[in-house]
């Protein structure tokens, strides 16, 4: 029982947590997707408990403008490189319930077409840079809808506890948009259910979704509400130490507002393919890691003879974990 708790569980959390929303903010499409991953299972323990570290990393240096790619002298940003590391735990509080709690640390280097009030003269192209904490975010699990405890249903928060307002300083920040701060300043909630299933004797199935919104806002700045699901398989191979996973992700993120935020160019929907692969040594540690492509890429922006439109995407994602159950 014990371990079809993590089975199903585990797939929530570990997919699910960084959202995004999430735990950075970026309204042009940076959010790493934590949903979807249906291999990546904290492993159990006697304690019920675990811990993980995560790696993510993409490059966004694609403009587009609704659902084709744009010219990039339309919007004066150029590039945004972003990495996240994050540190997360769970514990089991009953067969039930699970808790669970994440932290990112991002850092981020910005390239653009300054308008004099960054760097001098007006036009110069710069990059600045900044490494700061993102949101925390917590969530705590329920699995007793069904006895086999294949479904199950979620409830989180997004604290305000990153960085969201650029201040001085050459890791500070200065000279980066709202949107494109480690922390959005806003304090979100977060729903989720998820269905795990098998298909014959090894193949499983997953099914997932969630919906996060700011309940409390502030600086002018209000990041848009975001949908994500995923829908995947994973196959484990021998005696289950390996398994590969392939999973289809899309998001659906309405635009940002507020007299801080770029309401006609934020906002987007993408869908991603996510061939991913598995790794248990022993009963403790496990490595999983994936990489995003993106198939369908549709973002919000501003008519071209407005000065700026667009928005910069990320063509792929990549991902690596590691999990150790204490």
């Amino acid at each position: 029982m014990t371990q079809r708790f993590y089975h199903a569980a585990g797939w929530l959390l570990a997919a699910a947590a960084f959202i995004p929303q999430p735990a950075a903010a970026c309204a042009c499409g940076c959010n790493i997707f934590d949903i979807g991953d249906g291999s990546l299972t904290p492993m159990a323990s006697d304690s019920g408990a675990s811990l993980w570290l995560r790696y993510d990393t993409l490059v966004q240096n694609q403009m587009r403008e609704h659902g084709h790619r744009a010219n990039p002298a339309d919007n004066p940003d150029q590039r945004i490189a972003t990495d996240f590391t994050t540190i997360g735990g769970e514990y089991r509080l009953s067969p039930r319930w699970t808790v669970m709690v994440q932290v990112p640390l991002v850092t981020r280097h910005f390239t653009t077409t300054d308008d004099g009030t960054y760097a001098a003269p007006a036009g110069t192209v710069d990059t600045r840079g900044i490494t700061a904490l993102g949101d925390t975010m917590l969530r705590a699990t329920y699995t007793g809808l069904t006895a086999d405890m294949a479904n199950g249903l979620s409830i989180g928060i997004k604290l305000p506890t990153g960085r969201s307002v650029s201040p001085l300083g050459p890791l500070g920040g200065a000279g980066f948009d709202r949107d494109t701060m480690p922390g959005s300043g806003s304090t979100d909630l977060q729903v989720g259910a998820y269905h795990v299933g098998h298909l014959g004797t090894k193949l499983r199935w997953f099914a997932q979704g969630q919906y996060q919104f700011a309940v409390m806002s502030r600086d002018g700045y209000r990041p848009g509400n975001e949908a994500d699901a995923a829908l995947g398989l994973s196959y484990p191979l021998g005696g289950g130490g390996l398994a590969p996973s392939l999973a289809l992700l899309g998001s659906l993120r309405a635009g940002d507002s507020g007299i801080n935020g770029d309401p006609g160019n934020s906002g987007y929907t993408r869908v991603l393919v996510a061939p991913g692969l598995k790794l248990r040594l022993g009963r403790r540690v496990s490595f999983y890691g994936d990489v995003e492509v993106a198939v369908v890429q549709y973002a919000r922006s501003a008519p071209v003879n407005s000065g700026v439109a667009g928005q910069l995407t990320a063509p792929v994602q990549f991902k690596v974990q590691v999990n150790y159950a204490l």
